[in-house]
Protein backbone atom coordinates (compact mmCIF):
# COMPACT_ATOMS: atom_id res chain seq x y z
CA UNK A 1 0.00 0.00 0.00
CA UNK A 2 1.57 3.12 -1.34
CA UNK A 3 -0.48 5.57 -0.44
CA UNK A 4 -4.16 6.61 0.06
CA UNK A 5 -4.90 9.60 -2.36
CA UNK A 6 -8.28 11.35 -4.10
CA UNK A 7 -8.89 10.27 -8.00
CA UNK A 8 -11.36 12.47 -8.70
CA UNK A 9 -11.46 10.83 -12.05
CA UNK A 10 -11.90 7.72 -10.84
CA UNK A 11 -15.00 9.16 -8.24
CA UNK A 12 -16.53 11.17 -11.22
CA UNK A 13 -16.29 7.53 -13.70
CA UNK A 14 -18.11 6.14 -10.54
CA UNK A 15 -20.92 8.85 -10.12
CA UNK A 16 -21.69 7.76 -13.92
CA UNK A 17 -22.70 4.56 -13.11
CA UNK A 18 -24.24 5.26 -9.78
CA UNK A 19 -26.42 8.27 -9.62
CA UNK A 20 -27.98 7.53 -6.49
CA UNK A 21 -25.47 7.76 -3.99
CA UNK A 22 -23.75 10.85 -3.10
CA UNK A 23 -19.92 11.25 -2.59
CA UNK A 24 -18.53 11.39 0.72
CA UNK A 25 -15.01 10.58 0.23
CA UNK A 26 -12.70 8.73 3.07
CA UNK A 27 -9.05 8.23 2.74
CA UNK A 28 -7.66 4.83 3.19
CA UNK A 29 -4.43 3.19 2.35
CA UNK A 30 -3.50 1.65 -1.09
CA UNK A 31 -4.97 -1.48 -2.05
CA UNK A 32 -2.20 -3.17 -4.23
CA UNK A 33 -3.43 -6.50 -5.32
CA UNK A 34 0.41 -6.27 -6.99
CA UNK A 35 -0.51 -5.02 -11.60
CA UNK A 36 2.05 -8.55 -12.60
CA UNK A 37 -0.05 -10.74 -10.02
CA UNK A 38 -1.82 -12.13 -12.93
CA UNK A 39 1.24 -13.84 -14.84
CA UNK A 40 1.03 -16.78 -12.65
CA UNK A 41 -2.22 -18.51 -14.44
CA UNK A 42 -4.17 -18.83 -11.19
CA UNK A 43 -7.94 -18.62 -10.91
CA UNK A 44 -9.76 -17.24 -8.53
CA UNK A 45 -11.95 -19.33 -6.00
CA UNK A 46 -15.13 -18.50 -4.33
CA UNK A 47 -16.16 -21.12 -2.74
CA UNK A 48 -18.49 -21.23 0.39
CA UNK A 49 -17.45 -22.37 3.98
CA UNK A 50 -20.77 -23.63 5.03
CA UNK A 51 -22.03 -23.22 8.83
CA UNK A 52 -22.34 -26.04 11.02
CA UNK A 53 -25.60 -26.18 12.60
CA UNK A 54 -25.61 -25.52 15.70
CA UNK A 55 -27.74 -25.89 18.87
CA UNK A 56 -29.12 -22.97 21.29
CA UNK A 57 -25.91 -24.15 24.24
CA UNK A 58 -23.11 -23.99 21.25
CA UNK A 59 -23.98 -20.53 20.37
CA UNK A 60 -21.95 -18.27 22.25
CA UNK A 61 -22.51 -14.32 23.50
CA UNK A 62 -19.38 -11.89 22.76
CA UNK A 63 -18.98 -12.10 26.24
CA UNK A 64 -18.58 -15.79 26.87
CA UNK A 65 -15.68 -16.49 24.77
CA UNK A 66 -13.17 -14.12 23.53
CA UNK A 67 -10.75 -16.12 20.86
CA UNK A 68 -11.94 -16.89 17.55
CA UNK A 69 -10.37 -19.20 14.46
CA UNK A 70 -10.85 -18.69 10.83
CA UNK A 71 -10.10 -20.41 8.00
CA UNK A 72 -7.94 -18.98 5.37
CA UNK A 73 -8.01 -19.75 1.67
CA UNK A 74 -5.69 -18.92 -0.88
CA UNK A 75 -6.25 -17.48 -4.55
CA UNK A 76 -3.99 -15.88 -6.89
CA UNK A 77 -3.64 -12.27 -5.36
CA UNK A 78 -4.44 -12.89 -1.41
CA UNK A 79 -6.22 -14.67 0.81
CA UNK A 80 -10.24 -14.74 1.41
CA UNK A 81 -11.83 -15.30 4.75
CA UNK A 82 -15.69 -16.26 4.58
CA UNK A 83 -18.27 -13.72 6.30
CA UNK A 84 -21.26 -15.37 7.56
CA UNK A 85 -23.70 -12.32 7.71
CA UNK A 86 -27.48 -12.25 7.96
CA UNK A 87 -30.45 -14.20 8.88
CA UNK A 88 -30.78 -16.69 7.59
CA UNK A 89 -27.21 -16.89 6.97
CA UNK A 90 -25.31 -15.54 3.48
CA UNK A 91 -21.51 -16.43 2.80
CA UNK A 92 -19.41 -14.01 1.22
CA UNK A 93 -15.74 -14.25 0.95
CA UNK A 94 -13.29 -11.44 0.78
CA UNK A 95 -10.13 -10.63 1.26
CA UNK A 96 -8.82 -10.34 4.16
CA UNK A 97 -6.58 -7.02 4.25
CA UNK A 98 -4.19 -5.71 7.37
CA UNK A 99 -3.88 -2.54 5.23
CA UNK A 100 -7.37 -1.06 5.04
CA UNK A 101 -10.46 -0.51 7.87
CA UNK A 102 -12.91 -0.79 6.08
CA UNK A 103 -15.26 -4.36 6.19
CA UNK A 104 -17.41 -4.35 2.65
CA UNK A 105 -19.00 -6.87 0.84
CA UNK A 106 -20.96 -6.84 -2.92
CA UNK A 107 -24.47 -6.52 -2.24
CA UNK A 108 -27.19 -7.28 -4.82
CA UNK A 109 -27.00 -9.50 -7.51
CA UNK A 110 -28.02 -7.99 -11.13
CA UNK A 111 -27.21 -4.52 -9.68
CA UNK A 112 -23.50 -4.80 -8.44
CA UNK A 113 -21.53 -3.30 -10.64
CA UNK A 114 -17.43 -3.51 -11.02
CA UNK A 115 -15.67 -1.56 -13.34
CA UNK A 116 -12.14 -2.56 -15.08
CA UNK A 117 -12.63 -5.67 -13.91
CA UNK A 118 -12.61 -7.83 -16.73
CA UNK A 119 -10.49 -10.73 -15.41
CA UNK A 120 -13.33 -11.81 -12.84
CA UNK A 121 -16.66 -11.59 -15.25
CA UNK A 122 -16.28 -15.31 -15.64
CA UNK A 123 -16.26 -15.99 -12.41
CA UNK A 124 -19.18 -17.48 -11.44
CA UNK A 125 -18.28 -18.55 -7.82
CA UNK A 126 -18.22 -14.99 -6.52
CA UNK A 127 -21.39 -14.16 -4.41
CA UNK A 128 -23.14 -10.99 -3.33
CA UNK A 129 -24.97 -10.13 -0.04
CA UNK A 130 -28.76 -9.54 -0.30
CA UNK A 131 -29.81 -7.44 2.77
CA UNK A 132 -33.52 -7.51 1.84
CA UNK A 133 -33.19 -11.67 2.18
CA UNK A 134 -31.67 -10.76 6.06
CA UNK A 135 -34.36 -10.37 8.69
CA UNK A 136 -31.90 -9.25 10.84
CA UNK A 137 -30.18 -6.44 8.35
CA UNK A 138 -30.28 -2.69 8.69
CA UNK A 139 -29.14 0.66 7.08
CA UNK A 140 -26.41 2.46 9.52
CA UNK A 141 -27.94 5.58 10.78
CA UNK A 142 -26.08 9.03 11.69
CA UNK A 143 -26.75 8.71 15.23
CA UNK A 144 -23.72 5.68 14.81
CA UNK A 145 -20.16 6.73 15.43
CA UNK A 146 -19.25 4.65 12.26
CA UNK A 147 -20.88 6.74 10.09
CA UNK A 148 -18.94 9.68 11.73
CA UNK A 149 -16.09 7.74 10.71
CA UNK A 150 -16.41 6.68 7.70
CA UNK A 151 -17.31 10.40 6.41
CA UNK A 152 -14.03 11.49 8.41
CA UNK A 153 -12.63 13.66 5.57
CA UNK A 154 -15.63 16.10 5.50
CA UNK A 155 -16.47 18.24 8.52
CA UNK A 156 -17.99 15.45 10.28
CA UNK A 157 -21.76 16.59 10.27
CA UNK A 158 -21.97 17.81 6.82
CA UNK A 159 -23.20 14.54 5.26
CA UNK A 160 -25.67 13.63 7.82
CA UNK A 161 -26.69 17.79 8.09
CA UNK A 162 -27.28 17.55 3.98
CA UNK A 163 -29.70 14.39 5.08
CA UNK A 164 -31.58 16.62 7.35
CA UNK A 165 -30.45 15.97 11.00
CA UNK A 166 -30.23 19.00 13.07
CA UNK A 167 -27.52 20.42 14.59
CA UNK A 168 -28.86 19.42 18.29
CA UNK A 169 -29.71 15.79 17.29
CA UNK A 170 -25.90 15.07 16.19
CA UNK A 171 -24.21 16.82 19.07
CA UNK A 172 -26.40 14.23 20.95
CA UNK A 173 -25.80 11.63 18.55
CA UNK A 174 -29.68 10.81 18.53
CA UNK A 175 -30.36 11.37 14.56
CA UNK A 176 -31.94 8.44 13.36
CA UNK A 177 -31.84 9.58 9.90
CA UNK A 178 -29.87 7.02 7.36
CA UNK A 179 -26.16 7.42 6.88
CA UNK A 180 -25.49 8.61 4.04
CA UNK A 181 -24.06 7.17 1.04
CA UNK A 182 -20.15 6.69 1.12
CA UNK A 183 -16.77 6.38 -1.35
CA UNK A 184 -14.08 4.93 0.04
CA UNK A 185 -11.18 5.08 -2.06
CA UNK A 186 -7.97 2.74 -2.17
CA UNK A 187 -4.23 3.40 -4.00
CA UNK A 188 -3.65 2.94 -7.66
CA UNK A 189 -7.57 4.30 -8.09
CA UNK A 190 -9.96 1.37 -6.19
CA UNK A 191 -12.63 2.61 -5.18
CA UNK A 192 -16.13 1.88 -3.81
CA UNK A 193 -18.94 2.89 -2.96
CA UNK A 194 -22.21 1.58 -1.18
CA UNK A 195 -23.99 2.52 2.50
CA UNK A 196 -23.32 1.25 5.78
CA UNK A 197 -25.13 -1.63 7.30
CA UNK A 198 -25.68 -3.35 10.04
CA UNK A 199 -26.38 -7.01 10.49
CA UNK A 200 -25.59 -10.59 12.20
CA UNK A 201 -21.88 -11.68 12.00
CA UNK A 202 -21.54 -15.46 12.83
CA UNK A 203 -17.84 -16.48 14.03
CA UNK A 204 -16.11 -19.55 15.08
CA UNK A 205 -14.43 -20.12 18.37
CA UNK A 206 -11.17 -21.14 18.34
CA UNK A 207 -12.99 -24.31 20.26
CA UNK A 208 -14.17 -27.01 17.57
CA UNK A 209 -18.19 -26.63 17.85
CA UNK A 210 -18.15 -23.22 19.02
CA UNK A 211 -20.61 -20.22 17.10
CA UNK A 212 -19.94 -16.48 18.22
CA UNK A 213 -22.56 -14.54 17.09
CA UNK A 214 -21.90 -10.37 16.62
CA UNK A 215 -24.77 -8.56 16.56
CA UNK A 216 -24.81 -5.22 14.59
CA UNK A 217 -21.52 -5.48 12.78
CA UNK A 218 -21.19 -2.98 10.70
CA UNK A 219 -20.14 -3.33 7.04
CA UNK A 220 -19.96 -1.45 3.97
CA UNK A 221 -22.81 -2.93 1.29
CA UNK A 222 -21.41 -1.67 -1.92
CA UNK A 223 -23.19 -1.40 -5.14
CA UNK A 224 -20.31 -0.01 -7.40
CA UNK A 225 -16.66 -0.38 -7.67
CA UNK A 226 -13.34 0.61 -9.55
CA UNK A 227 -11.04 -2.23 -10.18
CA UNK A 228 -12.37 -4.23 -7.29
CA UNK A 229 -14.23 -6.87 -7.70
CA UNK A 230 -13.93 -8.81 -4.32
CA UNK A 231 -15.10 -7.61 -1.25
CA UNK A 232 -12.73 -7.13 1.82
CA UNK A 233 -12.25 -7.24 5.78
CA UNK A 234 -10.41 -4.68 6.77
CA UNK A 235 -7.93 -6.12 9.95
CA UNK A 236 -6.66 -2.37 10.61
CA UNK A 237 -6.98 -0.67 13.94
CA UNK A 238 -9.52 1.83 13.32
CA UNK A 239 -13.47 1.79 14.68
CA UNK A 240 -14.41 0.15 11.45
CA UNK A 241 -12.06 -2.43 11.25
CA UNK A 242 -12.89 -6.58 12.24
CA UNK A 243 -10.46 -6.66 15.59
CA UNK A 244 -12.02 -3.29 16.36
CA UNK A 245 -15.46 -4.30 16.68
CA UNK A 246 -14.81 -7.83 18.03
CA UNK A 247 -13.29 -6.46 20.53
CA UNK A 248 -9.44 -7.50 19.81
CA UNK A 249 -7.46 -4.17 19.91
CA UNK A 250 -6.38 -4.88 23.33
CA UNK A 251 -4.83 -8.61 22.35
CA UNK A 252 -3.92 -9.55 18.91
CA UNK A 253 -4.06 -11.83 15.73
CA UNK A 254 -1.96 -14.29 14.05
CA UNK A 255 -2.06 -15.80 10.96
CA UNK A 256 -0.22 -18.49 8.79
CA UNK A 257 -0.37 -18.19 4.96
CA UNK A 258 -0.10 -20.87 3.01
CA UNK A 259 2.10 -21.38 -0.33
CA UNK A 260 1.06 -20.21 -3.61
CA UNK A 261 0.67 -23.75 -4.56
CA UNK A 262 -2.37 -24.27 -2.51
CA UNK A 263 -4.09 -21.45 -4.16
CA UNK A 264 -7.59 -22.34 -5.15
CA UNK A 265 -7.30 -25.81 -3.59
CA UNK A 266 -10.69 -25.88 -1.40
CA UNK A 267 -9.54 -29.09 0.49
CA UNK A 268 -6.80 -26.78 2.52
CA UNK A 269 -6.87 -23.28 4.68
CA UNK A 270 -4.71 -22.41 7.31
CA UNK A 271 -6.05 -20.52 10.31
CA UNK A 272 -6.36 -17.31 10.88
CA UNK A 273 -6.43 -16.61 15.02
CA UNK A 274 -8.07 -13.95 17.09
CA UNK A 275 -7.30 -13.39 20.57
CA UNK A 276 -5.36 -14.48 24.04
CA UNK A 277 -4.74 -17.86 22.24
CA UNK A 278 -3.32 -15.96 19.74
CA UNK A 279 -0.55 -14.22 21.28
CA UNK A 280 0.28 -16.45 23.84
CA UNK A 281 3.15 -19.01 24.20
CA UNK A 282 4.80 -16.69 21.54
CA UNK A 283 8.29 -16.91 23.29
CA UNK A 284 10.03 -18.83 20.57
CA UNK A 285 9.10 -15.78 17.80
CA UNK A 286 11.57 -12.58 17.25
CA UNK A 287 9.45 -9.68 17.82
CA UNK A 288 9.55 -6.48 16.26
CA UNK A 289 8.09 -2.95 17.47
CA UNK A 290 5.56 -1.51 15.89
CA UNK A 291 6.46 2.24 14.70
CA UNK A 292 3.45 5.02 15.44
CA UNK A 293 2.66 6.27 11.93
CA UNK A 294 1.66 9.88 12.14
CA UNK A 295 -0.52 9.87 8.87
CA UNK A 296 -1.54 6.22 9.18
CA UNK A 297 -2.32 5.02 13.14
CA UNK A 298 -4.63 2.70 12.08
CA UNK A 299 -1.57 0.16 10.27
CA UNK A 300 1.06 -1.63 10.98
CA UNK A 301 4.44 -0.45 10.73
CA UNK A 302 7.88 -2.01 11.63
CA UNK A 303 11.29 -0.80 10.81
CA UNK A 304 13.60 -2.66 8.18
CA UNK A 305 17.35 -1.86 9.45
CA UNK A 306 19.44 -4.05 6.66
CA UNK A 307 18.66 -6.49 3.95
CA UNK A 308 21.08 -9.43 3.53
CA UNK A 309 21.63 -11.68 -0.06
CA UNK A 310 23.10 -14.88 0.25
CA UNK A 311 26.46 -14.92 2.70
CA UNK A 312 27.23 -11.21 1.57
CA UNK A 313 27.84 -8.41 4.06
CA UNK A 314 24.56 -6.70 5.42
CA UNK A 315 23.09 -4.07 2.68
CA UNK A 316 22.22 -1.09 4.75
CA UNK A 317 18.29 0.50 3.78
CA UNK A 318 17.75 3.95 3.74
CA UNK A 319 16.45 5.90 7.22
CA UNK A 320 13.20 5.96 5.34
CA UNK A 321 12.43 2.09 6.30
CA UNK A 322 12.87 2.58 9.83
CA UNK A 323 11.39 5.77 10.89
CA UNK A 324 9.25 8.64 9.84
CA UNK A 325 9.59 12.24 8.71
CA UNK A 326 8.09 15.21 9.76
CA UNK A 327 4.92 14.94 7.31
CA UNK A 328 4.44 11.39 8.63
CA UNK A 329 6.11 9.57 6.01
CA UNK A 330 8.01 6.52 5.91
CA UNK A 331 8.08 3.35 7.65
CA UNK A 332 7.77 -0.65 6.22
CA UNK A 333 3.80 -0.93 6.15
CA UNK A 334 2.98 -4.78 7.15
CA UNK A 335 -0.22 -5.75 4.40
CA UNK A 336 -2.13 -8.62 3.49
CA UNK A 337 -3.60 -6.53 0.87
CA UNK A 338 -0.57 -6.41 -1.03
CA UNK A 339 0.44 -9.03 -3.15
CA UNK A 340 4.36 -8.49 -3.67
CA UNK A 341 7.25 -6.40 -1.60
CA UNK A 342 7.53 -2.92 -2.53
CA UNK A 343 10.81 -1.25 -1.74
CA UNK A 344 11.76 2.30 -2.62
CA UNK A 345 14.24 3.84 -4.85
CA UNK A 346 17.21 3.75 -5.46
CA UNK A 347 17.66 1.18 -2.77
CA UNK A 348 15.44 -1.39 -4.74
CA UNK A 349 17.93 -1.17 -7.80
CA UNK A 350 20.81 -1.38 -5.88
CA UNK A 351 19.58 -4.53 -4.62
CA UNK A 352 19.02 -6.08 -8.33
CA UNK A 353 22.40 -5.41 -8.76
CA UNK A 354 23.23 -7.40 -6.03
CA UNK A 355 21.54 -10.39 -6.97
CA UNK A 356 22.47 -10.13 -10.87
CA UNK A 357 25.96 -10.11 -9.62
CA UNK A 358 25.44 -13.22 -7.36
CA UNK A 359 23.65 -15.09 -9.39
CA UNK A 360 25.86 -16.13 -12.64
CA UNK A 361 25.14 -19.47 -13.07
CA UNK A 362 21.30 -18.95 -14.83
CA UNK A 363 20.93 -17.14 -17.81
CA UNK A 364 18.72 -14.18 -18.30
CA UNK A 365 15.29 -14.53 -19.18
CA UNK A 366 14.44 -10.92 -20.75
CA UNK A 367 11.87 -11.90 -22.83
CA UNK A 368 9.86 -13.05 -20.06
CA UNK A 369 10.93 -9.57 -17.95
CA UNK A 370 8.93 -7.76 -20.76
CA UNK A 371 6.26 -9.54 -20.80
CA UNK A 372 5.18 -9.72 -17.32
CA UNK A 373 7.05 -6.54 -16.36
CA UNK A 374 8.77 -8.10 -13.56
CA UNK A 375 12.46 -7.05 -13.41
CA UNK A 376 14.70 -9.98 -12.98
CA UNK A 377 13.82 -13.32 -14.63
CA UNK A 378 16.03 -16.60 -14.94
CA UNK A 379 15.67 -19.91 -16.89
CA UNK A 380 16.45 -22.68 -14.52
CA UNK A 381 17.04 -26.26 -15.40
CA UNK A 382 13.98 -28.70 -14.51
CA UNK A 383 15.50 -32.78 -15.45
CA UNK A 384 12.37 -34.29 -16.66
CA UNK A 385 10.32 -31.32 -16.41
CA UNK A 386 9.94 -31.42 -12.38
CA UNK A 387 11.41 -28.60 -10.75
CA UNK A 388 13.90 -29.70 -7.95
CA UNK A 389 15.82 -27.32 -5.34
CA UNK A 390 17.20 -24.19 -7.37
CA UNK A 391 20.81 -22.27 -6.33
CA UNK A 392 19.14 -18.88 -6.23
CA UNK A 393 20.64 -16.99 -2.81
CA UNK A 394 18.84 -16.47 0.57
CA UNK A 395 17.68 -13.29 1.06
CA UNK A 396 17.13 -12.18 4.68
CA UNK A 397 15.24 -9.11 6.36
CA UNK A 398 16.60 -7.44 9.36
CA UNK A 399 14.29 -5.41 11.39
CA UNK A 400 14.73 -3.23 14.44
CA UNK A 401 15.19 -4.99 17.87
CA UNK A 402 17.94 -7.62 16.00
CA UNK A 403 15.19 -9.58 14.58
CA UNK A 404 16.15 -11.74 10.99
CA UNK A 405 13.89 -13.57 9.03
CA UNK A 406 14.91 -15.70 6.26
CA UNK A 407 12.60 -15.52 3.56
CA UNK A 408 11.65 -18.91 3.15
CA UNK A 409 12.19 -20.55 0.08
CA UNK A 410 9.87 -19.20 -2.75
CA UNK A 411 9.17 -16.33 -1.83
CA UNK A 412 11.72 -14.59 -3.80
CA UNK A 413 12.03 -16.52 -6.86
CA UNK A 414 8.46 -17.85 -8.20
CA UNK A 415 8.06 -20.09 -11.39
CA UNK A 416 5.51 -18.18 -14.14
CA UNK A 417 4.67 -21.79 -15.31
CA UNK A 418 4.55 -25.07 -15.25
CA UNK A 419 8.38 -26.43 -17.02
CA UNK A 420 8.68 -26.97 -20.49
CA UNK A 421 11.76 -28.66 -22.63
CA UNK A 422 13.15 -29.57 -19.10
CA UNK A 423 13.32 -25.75 -18.29
CA UNK A 424 11.52 -23.49 -16.45
CA UNK A 425 11.65 -19.49 -15.81
CA UNK A 426 11.55 -18.18 -12.09
CA UNK A 427 11.13 -14.03 -11.89
CA UNK A 428 11.94 -12.13 -8.49
CA UNK A 429 8.57 -11.49 -7.14
CA UNK A 430 9.62 -7.43 -5.61
CA UNK A 431 8.58 -4.28 -7.34
CA UNK A 432 9.73 -0.86 -7.14
CA UNK A 433 7.39 1.60 -4.90
CA UNK A 434 5.61 3.59 -6.59
CA UNK A 435 5.94 7.34 -5.14
CA UNK A 436 7.95 6.02 -2.22
CA UNK A 437 8.45 9.86 -0.86
CA UNK A 438 4.71 9.55 0.49
CA UNK A 439 2.82 7.69 2.89
CA UNK A 440 4.65 4.59 3.69
CA UNK A 441 8.33 3.90 2.31
CA UNK A 442 8.39 -0.12 1.70
CA UNK A 443 5.55 -2.50 1.86
CA UNK A 444 6.02 -6.46 3.43
CA UNK A 445 3.55 -8.11 0.94
CA UNK A 446 1.82 -11.32 1.37
CA UNK A 447 3.96 -13.24 -0.88
CA UNK A 448 6.84 -13.05 1.00
CA UNK A 449 5.09 -13.93 4.16
CA UNK A 450 3.98 -17.31 2.76
CA UNK A 451 4.91 -20.42 5.08
CA UNK A 452 5.80 -17.93 8.22
CA UNK A 453 3.90 -17.29 11.03
CA UNK A 454 3.29 -13.66 11.66
CA UNK A 455 1.61 -12.51 15.09
CA UNK A 456 0.40 -8.98 15.72
CA UNK A 457 0.39 -8.05 19.40
CA UNK A 458 -1.67 -5.35 19.78
CA UNK A 459 -1.12 -4.62 23.18
CA UNK A 460 2.44 -4.75 23.60
CA UNK A 461 2.80 -3.46 20.19
CA UNK A 462 4.69 -5.62 18.10
CA UNK A 463 4.80 -7.98 15.59
CA UNK A 464 6.44 -11.47 15.57
CA UNK A 465 7.83 -13.39 12.76
CA UNK A 466 8.89 -17.62 12.28
CA UNK A 467 9.28 -19.40 9.45
CA UNK A 468 6.40 -22.18 9.52
CA UNK A 469 5.38 -25.16 7.16
CA UNK A 470 1.79 -23.37 7.42
CA UNK A 471 0.32 -26.28 5.16
CA UNK A 472 1.79 -29.32 7.93
CA UNK A 473 0.87 -26.91 10.99
CA UNK A 474 -3.10 -26.77 9.21
CA UNK A 475 -2.93 -30.61 8.56
CA UNK A 476 -1.95 -30.95 12.16
CA UNK A 477 -4.65 -28.70 13.23
CA UNK A 478 -6.97 -30.99 11.29
CA UNK A 479 -7.38 -27.64 8.96
CA UNK A 480 -7.49 -30.01 6.12
CA UNK A 481 -10.82 -30.86 4.37
CA UNK A 482 -12.20 -29.90 7.58
CA UNK A 483 -15.30 -26.94 7.54
CA UNK A 484 -15.20 -25.56 11.68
Amino acid sequence: MAKAYSNIATIILLFLLSMSLTFHQTLATQKNNGKHSLVLGLTNSRASLLIPSASKSSIKKPSETLDMMEPLREVRDGYLISLNIGTPTQVIQVYMDTGSDLTWVPCGNLSFDCVDCDDYRNNKLMSNFSPSRSSSSSRDTCASSFCLNIHSSDNPFDPCTMSGCSLSTLLKSTCCRPCPSFAYTYGEGGLVTGILTRDTLKVHGSSPGIIREIPKFCFGCVGSTYREPIGIAGFGRGALSVPSQLGFLQKGFSHCFLAFKYANDPNISSPLVLGDVAISSKDNLQFTPMLKSPMYPNYYYIGLEAITIGNSSLTEVPLSLREFDSQGNGGLLVDSGTTYTHLPEPFYSQLLSILQSTITYYPRAKEVEERTGFDLCYRVPCPNNTFTDDLFPSITFHFLNNVSLVLPQGNHFYAMSAPSNSSAVKCLLFQSMDDGDYGPSGVFGSFQQQNVEVVYDLEKERIGFQPMDCASTASAQGLHKKLF
